[in-house]
């Protein structure tokens, strides 16, 4: 499909689906044995149906996105970019997960054992993985062996490899559409570039590394038109509707108090600027991974895990967690822009977030919702227990393996979740058990990546999770690492996007990016 069709209309193409069956069946002649998927089926998509994708970052993390994608029948992936060719020390959260993960998309059970060579990968002291092999290069070979299993030859070599996602973007010319998974620092340059080449863009969270990231992209995706969503999965749950439902209905009275807490951060964080420098690996474009970043020496504190609790690459626990809650929050609430931040926190360093912080939002009232004070806790830090949990039960959410939860208080009464917001239940159990719910009444969702695939092909609904929703969410989200790194109470006139209380905050909601790298 050439550019920006997809974001007009639904288009069938030229080739009707019975024609192509048709051609392929006279072109497989002689063999006795074609896969299904050249003949069709019930999951068969014709070709000019699917949608063309790139996929920007195929680390660990970019690695399982890319394999989630591809599973979708109306997904063509064509090309693989990241500024590493390929490393085997990528954290795996189970062992021979790659090499698992891989084989269940092909269908079989052996090979690709390269992919999970299973070394120990010491995290932080605490903490220890297993390393996997990912990058663009065995990413590339995954892409072309799945389709391989869908051609006669058993043989395919249609998916580009690309360094730097710039040169993809001017050369793929029919490109439909990019997944971001690199790290924070990145996605607003990657998603800006590919929005104003007018390609859809699904993005990993937190969706911007600054303020004023999120502020642009919010702009660009509204200027475009272009389909946008962002990877908050619990945006299109029934939990989060649920919760909408509840709480407009009156289950507990006005809120006034929401409370969440985070088990995060399990990488490193609260610690200074390695002074030894370390030889780049082989392969890897440092100068392109570092994206508007201060340039600095390699080293390997940074790559390929824990650049996530350093502040000119990541966004710590705030930001790799709250992405989540925040996105309920705001929904279940209404929400909109605080009106003041207020932190504590562990010893504060200048270059990596707090091992633990609270933070304090308060919202102003909305329609005919009360004012709202927001807590958030990390590094293990939690709130005081509620009365009405019983003393033999955990303080977490139902489903949480760790000590996380979200907390709603009303006048009337309260709901705990999941951290995200899932399996959202009154307290006392009592209290669950004698209420009467009210209808459905939102739309349900077919899931958060089926939204943005949906739009991509012309689908009349905005995805939930799109960058204007997810803009907004974003800016009141990274205002806390703000607040925290500074150690002071915050003021914020969103309008302006401007910290009224603090000059010296506007360095950080708008830091100064390296040449080459403006939005």
């Amino acid at each position: 499909m050439k550019n920006g069709l997809r974001s007009q209309s639904f288009s069938k193409g030229t080739v009707s689906r019975r024609k192509f069956i048709a051609q392929t069946a006279a072109a497989t002649a002689g063999l006795s044995i074609v896969p299904r998927r050249v003949l069709g089926g019930a999951r068969f998509v014709a070709p000019s149906d699917k949608v063309n994708i790139a996929f920007i970052g195929v680390g660990s993390q970019g690695l399982r996105v890319m394999l989630h994608f591809l599973r979708e029948p109306d997904v063509q992936g064509v090309a693989v970019c990241d500024s590493n060719r390929s490393g085997a020390n990528y954290p795996q959260w189970d062992t021979h997960e790659f090499c698992n993960s891989v084989q269940k998309l092909l269908g079989v059970d052996s090979g690709w054992d390269w992919l999970s060579p299973d070394q120990p990968v010491q995290l932080t002291h605490s903490l220890r993985a297993t390393g996997g092999v990912a990058g663009r290069e065995p990413c590339q070979k995954i892409v072309e062996a799945y389709y391989g299993t869908q051609q006669r030859s058993g043989q395919y070599r249609g998916c580009s490899s690309y360094t730097d996602f710039r040169e993809l973007l001017e050369k793929e010319k029919d490109l439909d559409a990019v997944v971001v998974c690199t790290t924070d620092n990145l996605h607003a340059a990657v998603s800006a570039a590919a929005m104003k080449k007018r390609k859809h863009v699904f993005c990993q969270k937190p969706l911007t590394h600054t303020i004023y990231e999120a502020r642009r992209l919010a702009e660009i995706a509204r200027d475009t038109g272009v389909a946008t969503q962002i990877a908050v999965g619990n945006q299109a749950s029934e939990a989060t509707r649920l919760l909408c439902e509840w709480i407009w209905d009156g289950a507990i009275g006005p809120v006034r108090e929401v409370i969440n807490w985070s088990s995060r951060p399990f990488w490193p964080q609260g610690l200074e600027r390695p002074k030894e420098a370390a030889a780049t690996p082989e392969g890897l474009d440092w100068a392109l991974w570092l994206g508007p970043a201060p340039e600095r020496p390699f080293s390997h504190a940074y790559v390929p895990f824990s650049w996530r609790g350093w502040c000119d690459f990541g966004c710590g626990a705030l930001g790799d967690m709250g992405s989540y809650s925040f996105d309920t929050i705001f929904r279940v609430l209404k929400l909109e822009a605080p009106v003041s931040v207020e932190t504590s926190s562990s010893e504060r360093y200048e270059e990596t977030y707090p091992l633990a912080s609270i933070i304090h939002y308060n919202f102003p009232a909305r329609g005919d919702m009360p004012p709202v004070k927001f807590t958030w806790y990390d590094g293990g830090l939690k709130p005081p227990r509620p009365e009405e949990l019983g003393e033999d039960r955990p303080l977490r959410g139902d489903g949480e393996e760790n000590d996380e939860g979200l907390l709603f208080v009303g006048d009337r009464g309260k709901i705990l979740c999941a951290f995200n917001g899932g399996h959202p239940k009154l307290i006392p159990e009592v209290k669950m058990n004698s209420y009467k719910q009210p209808a459905k009444t939102l739309p349900r969702s077919p899931g958060n990546e089926r939204e943005w695939l949906d739009a991509c092909k012309g689908g009349k609904v905005k995805p939930g999770g799109n960058f204007e929703f997810s803009g907004l969410v974003t800016e009141t989200l990274l205002l806390g690492n703000v607040a925290t790194r500074l150690g002071q109470k915050l003021n914020w006139d969103r309008a302006n996007m401007k910290v009224v209380s603090a000059d010296a905050a506007q360095t950080y909601v708008r830091p100064e990016r390296r040449r080459g790298w403006e939005l």
